[in-house]
């Protein structure tokens, strides 16, 4: 038996987080426990747990400091309340069926312990980690999370020390607001008045991108950290470096042209696999968006079909939606973003063709009140926000 559990529970600076292992005493928990009790690291020395003194809770449980240890106070924190709460949620959950009590001389437990360096109050660090403890010993016995929870959960949940979201695009459709300005202090009052959404992305545009260079990414960063920012550079050579630079900027993703050569797009699409961004191809000015994909041996996360503003008293050209999106493999989507003169009537039909994100620029950045134009697009999208009525507790 090898079986992982986690939680954090209670509020800082008292704030406990346990990582621990449970499995056999012949097994690799009960090499590791033997390891950790032999071979002792400064700041961070191994303890068994006990209830009180010369009381350790069965199965036994080895506890080891996240945090080093540099004084008796910090010490004391460990040798006392983190000491008898990790024994006690032991004991407890053996008293409660969590750990079949006919098992446990055959096991052992391994708990990582987090004591905060401010950390004072011996009641709460009693109590946040016994119930911690308790919840990863639970965790750890019932499998917990399953696969479907993670997979579930992942584009979902927020880490509360980041304190932002790293949004994915799982949830379509979107509005993708294009910035085509050339001054910063434009671009940060557009920025300003944009309505928060799970459904509102942020282009940089070329013209901006031109202007100011790739670092103008942090600065939208810094008026909005959790937005997805897309970084046009509609790159047409060293697709894999341009790639890089985008994915060094903080960009979510990055716009290459589908004018580029074949290996010019494979290698950009691997590249932002390879950093964890999303490829976006461009098909501005090409005659068969359609067949350039189908040429391809690896497909973008996103083709983009954009109508030159040039061009914008021709038609859209949405009917090979369905069969682009036909080419992406079952474990893979193949989100397909319109762009070029759409206005908040002609976002039903784009939706109709299968469009997944909508692409608007002066229509947004150009209005004379910006957040009702933006609420009036993202209104047409007919999504609601993504944790509206999420109540998470354990989370």
């Amino acid at each position: 038996m090898f079986l992982v559990g986690e939680a954090l529970i209670g509020k800082e600076p008292e704030i406990a987080h346990i990582d621990l292992l449970i499995g056999d005493k012949e097994g690799p928990v009960g090499t590791a426990f033997a390891n950790g009790l032999t071979q002792l690291s400064a700041g961070h020395t191994p303890l068994l747990s006990v209830i009180r003194p010369n009381l350790p809770p069965k199965p036994a449980t080895l506890i080891v400091p996240k945090v080093t240890v540099k004084n008796m106070e910090q010490a004391a924190q460990i040798f006392g309340p983190a000491q008898t709460a990790v024994a006690k949620a032991v004991a407890d959950a053996v008293a409660e069926g969590v750990i079949p009590k006919e098992k446990v001389e055959e096991m052992v437990v391994i708990v990582s312990v987090f004591i905060h360096p401010e950390a004072k109050d011996y009641d709460a660090i009693y109590r946040y980690n016994y119930g911690a403890t308790k919840l990863a010993l639970q965790r750890a016995m019932e499998g917990f999370p399953d696969i479907e929870k993670v997979l579930y959960e992942k584009d979902r949940s927020t880490h509360p020390i980041m304190g932002f979201r790293v949004t994915r695009l799982w949830n379509p459709p979107y509005l993708q607001v294009a910035f085509d300005l050339v001054e910063l202090a434009e671009v940060k009052r557009v920025l300003a008045a944009l309505p928060d959404s799970d459904h509102l992305l942020i282009e940089v545009g070329t013209p901006l991108v031109k202007m100011l260079g790739i670092q103008v990414v942090r600065e939208i960063r810094a008026i909005r950290p959790g937005a997805f920012v897309i970084l046009d550079l509609k790159t047409l050579d060293t697709g894999n470096l341009e790639v890089r630079l985008a994915a060094d900027s903080t960009a979510d993703a990055v716009v290459i042209s589908g004018l580029a050569p074949k290996t010019t797009l494979e290698l950009s699409i691997k590249e932002a696999r390879k950093t964890g961004i999303y490829s976006i191809i461009d098909m501005l000015n090409v005659a068969d968006p359609l067949a350039v994909l189908k040429d391809l041996a690896v497909l973008p996360d996103v083709v983009e079909l954009h109508r030159a503003i040039d061009n914008e008293n021709s038609s859209h050209t949405w009917q090979n939606i369905p069969e682009m999106k036909a080419l992406a493999k079952p474990d893979r989507k193949l989100l397909v973003a319109v762009a070029g003169g759409i206005r908040v009537d002609t976002v039903g039909q784009a939706l109709a063709a299968g469009a997944d994100v909508i692409v608007v620029g002066r229509a947004i950045t150009r209005s004379k009140d910006i957040r009702d134009m933006a609420e009036q697009f993202l209104a047409g999208l007919k999504q609601t926000e993504i944790d509206q009525y999420r109540i998470m507790t354990d989370f």
